[in-house]
């Protein structure tokens, strides 16, 4: 008998804020509104999505832009982090860190400043009352300019001992070079923040080794085209650099044609660090759990490299480190736990 992975204790890095919306939360939300929602919300949810053209990923961000466009009042922010929380909590994730672009925002709730400030505020009531830890990434953008990005950098080092716990870079990987970035990440790294830029999803090796020469990631946000360069897995095992992979949205961009062509093992096996993720559940249809569902049923992990995945998660967190130890013993007990 397989031991349940709900109660599995892990860390949840890979988090989008828009993105981690419930679906019935949007359905409720743009009904109060009267805002009309595209089939592939509604009737067709999720949706069928194919990003690795620009077609493709166009129709990837509308949708996520009409997703953003309900949350339209503080209350919408806090609730939606609530909910969050709660899911976290009901898949065993101790530890959440969830990415936020205070840009697509700000006109709504007067300004960067004000906007990151409700999220960090919206972030610390619901880790409260749901019982866990949370952390907030800011994340710039590669479809804006790098002077946006510096903002950004700037902003969160503001907050780093207010909840920001990280640096993070989004969207179309192909749209800019990681080193139009560095100044930003040179901010962040000197405000104490951890680089997780995203990059080897709809790009090559090439995309994370950019992420880690240029940016110095501490994380690279996918990076599972890592696995197509040996040399590439050998310095991120050796570097300890941790890979952030969401095997149903690698399906859903269309990176790959099927849980089972994400390699997974491949990077495990090279002894890269994992966590793995959601993404954008709002979008793919699946949160944290199915995800180590397609490690134990498709990538063929025993319950002991689960509770390594879990520990790789907690490691390369910004976990407070009591918060690390006390997980990390809640793992080994799960492990030993009957089955």
């Amino acid at each position: 008998m397989e031991r349940p992975l709900h109660t599995l204790p892990k860390a949840h890095l890979h988090l989008h804020f828009t993105g981690s919306m419930r679906h019935s939360t949007l359905i409720e939300l743009a009904r109060e509104q009267g805002i009309h929602l595209p089939d592939a919300l509604e009737e067709d949810w999720p949706p069928k999505l194919r990003a690795t053209d620009e077609r493709g990923w166009f129709r990837f961000q509308r949708l996520y832009d009409i997703a953003r466009s309900v949350l339209r009042r503080p209350e919408d922010v806090y609730r939606l982090l609530r909910e969050a929380a709660e899911d976290e909590a009901a898949e065993g994730s101790r530890w959440l860190e969830i990415q936020v672009d205070p840009s697509g925002y700000a006109q709504r709730f007067g300004g960067l400043t004000a906007t990151l400030e409700l999220v960090l505020d919206a972030t610390e009531q619901a880790a409260r009352a749901a019982g866990i830890g949370m952390g907030v990434i800011v994340a710039a953008n590669r479809t804006r300019h790098p002077l946006d990005a510096r903002t950004l950098a700037r902003l969160a080092t503001q907050y780093v001992d207010k909840g920001v716990v990280g640096f993070g870079l989004s969207n179309d990987e192909r749209r800019a070079q990681a080193r139009d970035f560095e100044a930003a990440f040179r901010i962040a790294r000197r405000g104490g923040l951890l680089a997780v830029p995203h990059g080897g999803e709809l790009l090559g090796p090439r995309s994370v080794e950019q992420c880690v020469d240029d940016l110095r990631a501490d994380r690279v946000g996918h990076g599972v085209r890592a696995a197509e360069s040996a040399r590439l897995m050998e310095r991120l095992a050796d570097r300890q650099i941790c890979c952030e992979v969401c095997p149903t949205s690698n399906i859903g961009l269309g990176v790959v044609e099927q849980a089972a062509d994400v390699p997974v093992r491949r990077l495990f096996d090279a002894g890269v660090p994992l966590a793995l993720g959601a993404d954008d559940p709002l979008l793919f249809g699946a949160r944290l759990l199915p995800q180590y569902e397609l490690a134990r049923h498709v990538y063929g992990f025993r319950d002991a490299e689960l509770a390594e995945l879990a520990r790789q998660s907690i490691r390369s967190s910004a976990a407070p480190e009591s918060m690390r130890k006390h997980v990390l013993k809640e793992i080994d007990d799960w492990l030993v736990s009957p089955q």
